[in-house]
């Protein structure tokens, strides 16, 4: 079976590019991870992280149209691939997996 490895982050950038489908452009994303995800982001860091995928193959970029609000430069907007479907269902399965082996008595708070 193939493996395609997740970073934390990284999942949480695809996860949001998909939450975003056609609106995923770099403020767009560093926006709803700041608001869903309650963490700070940096520019520099997530545009690491969505150049990074890629590379991998998980994202395509495509450039927007250039517009006056933004000085004439285009957004670079972000789609999920296959293999990015493909990182995303794995890394859920393998939590779901491990959440699903956790027992039930380890989940309970035990003060003693």
């Amino acid at each position: 079976m193939k493996t395609y490895p997740l970073g934390e982050f990284e999942e949480i950038v695809l996860l949001t590019v998909g939450v975003l489908y056609n609106d995923a452009y770099g403020v767009a994303i560093k926006d709803a991870i700041e608001e869903n995800a309650h963490r700070k982001v940096s520019v520099g860091a997530l545009q690491s992280a969505l150049q990074r995928m890629e590379k991998k193959g998980y994202l395509e970029s495509k450039t927007g149209e250039a517009n006056a609000q933004r000085g004439g430069k285009p957004k670079r907007y972000y789609f999920i691939t296959a293999y990015g479907k493909q990182a995303l269902q794995q890394s859920r399965d393998i939590r779901t997996k491990l959440w699903d082996a956790i027992p039930k008595l380890a989940l309970e708070f035990n003060l003693s």
